[in-house]
């Protein structure tokens, strides 16, 4: 039996999109990043730890009939900078984009400083600036590292 064939193969979607080259273990982050829990009914399939030639190991995401929002595209690329975004039509690929990292992200994650008025019973937005190495809320200055992004996720 080759290598081939002994591949796991995931079936091609239709229409929607294709998260691939993520960081090892951003899958389940991106799943809740995009509020699927599995509840709605959404066609996703997720690879996890795959082997990669760029990343060595990576995860792929496919979502049927979704495509992402400039403000989760932002926070993908804060959680896993090297992930590419495919949007598929009719089984092809009709756009492949690398993510760019963002100047800030909005309404999308929470603060941690239990005191910040995004916190409060306001109607604020939280609001964070990117920093090298994580997130800087705008409003009281508390730092979000890179590697708890995803712990502060605000997917209500």
């Amino acid at each position: 039996m080759s290598d081939t064939d002994r591949e796991l193969r995931v079936s091609k979607i239709r229409n929607g999109t294709v998260i691939d080259h993520l960081a090892a273990g951003q899958a389940l982050n991106v799943l809740a990043l995009l509020g699927i829990d599995g509840s709605g009914g959404e066609s996703v399939s997720v690879g996890m730890n795959v082997p990669s030639d760029k990343l060595a190991k990576k995860d792929i995401v496919k979502v049927e009939d979704r495509e992402l929002s400039q403000s989760e595209v932002d926070v993908l690329a804060v959680i896993s900078p090297e992930a590419t975004i495919n949007i598929v039509r009719e089984y092809e690929v009709i756009e492949k984009e690398r993510i760019d990292r963002p100047e800030s992200v909005a309404g999308v994650l929470a603060c941690p400083n239990r005191n910040c008025i995004t916190n409060d019973e306001e109607p604020v937005e939280t609001h964070f600036v990117v920093l090298d190495d994580g997130l800087q809320c705008e409003y009281c200055g508390e730092i979000v590292r890179e590697d708890e992004v995803a712990t502060h996720l605000d997917v209500s």
